[in-house]
């Protein structure tokens, strides 16, 4: 536990950003479980319109359920700002920032009363912003971080792919515009666009498709280059990941046999059975 946090406030701070306590292993599975539950919430609610707008003597039990569970992520918002040793780097990190998002929205509906009787969309839209609680899930799956790490590896590699791509789509679609026109749907740009990505992706929902022969000429390309271009990505994540999973292997080093090569969740030394130490990317307090 840092030495700047002692006490009450230590004992928080554990639970809140130290997985490796007891009180910290029961809290993350008390917010797992939360998350999950209020995201349940979300569309059991969706299934029956209206529970939210009631006179105040008619509050379903979905209002009931929202005001404990915007109560509860909002006390942990506030008691991880709190503990926290850099607060402003923890209220502008990603985390930090999905955690205000997914207590906002019963704020938003005291703030504008007016939503819920005039523009229910407006409200069922701030509804899906609940749905942001599942994010707050990979904060507790250690694993996770191997995706973020790789992710940010093949940052280049994949932005070079993506930006191939959008030129891809960019030249059929144009391509289309031009052989097809108006007449047979191809009726701007961007619609030219929408159907270079639904075919180079290989869905083809058939709601516009190519009548004359150069336009189909111009349609199988795109589809046998959608079939090949859909294993570029999924190879780079491979080895990126393999990449960081190995190094992470040679960095955890058993501190009394000097044994390496052990795998991201293993608390013991394989060789000769020691504690290990926690890894050191798999919980970061903020």
């Amino acid at each position: 536990m840092p030495d700047y946090c002692q006490g009450l406030r230590g004992r928080i701070y554990a639970a809140l950003f130290d997985s490796h306590t007891r009180s910290g292993h029961y809290a993350e599975r008390f917010w797992i479980l939360s998350s999950l539950i209020s995201v349940i919430l979300v569309f059991v609610e969706s299934g029956t319109p209206g529970v939210i707008v009631k006179a105040d003597a008619e509050i379903s039990l979905f209002m009931l359920l929202e005001y404990l569970f915007t109560a509860i992520f909002s006390l942990e918002y506030l008691l991880r700002l709190i503990t926290s040793r850099h607060p402003l780097r923890y209220a502008f990190s990603f985390f930090g920032v999905v955690d205000l998002i997914t207590a906002l929205p019963l704020y938003i509906y005291f703030l504008w009363p007016g939503i819920a009787l005039q523009y229910m969309m407006a409200l069922r839209l701030l509804r899906v912003l609940r749905l942001l609680r599942l994010i707050k899930l990979l904060r507790y799956i250690g694993s996770a971080s191997v995706m973020w790490d790789s992710l940010y590896s093949a940052r280049k590699k994949l932005m070079l792919f993506f930006g191939v791509l959008i030129i891809l789509l960019c030249l059929f679609g144009g391509l289309m515009y031009v052989i097809e026109g108006p007449e047979h749907g191809f009726t701007s740009l961007p619609v030219s666009l929408y159907w270079a990505t639904v075919t180079l992706t290989t869905v083809g929902y058939g709601d516009i498709t190519p009548h004359t022969g150069l336009g189909r000429i111009v349609s199988s390309i795109l589809i046998l280059l959608g079939y090949s271009l859909i294993a570029i990505p999924t190879g780079v994540m491979s080895s990126y990941m393999t990449e960081v999973m190995q190094r992470r292997r040679k960095q955890r080093i058993c501190l009394h046999c000097k044994e390496s090569g052990h795998e991201n969740d293993a608390h013991f030394c394989k060789n000769c059975g020691s504690d290990l130490p926690a890894d050191r990317d798999e919980k970061k307090p903020d």
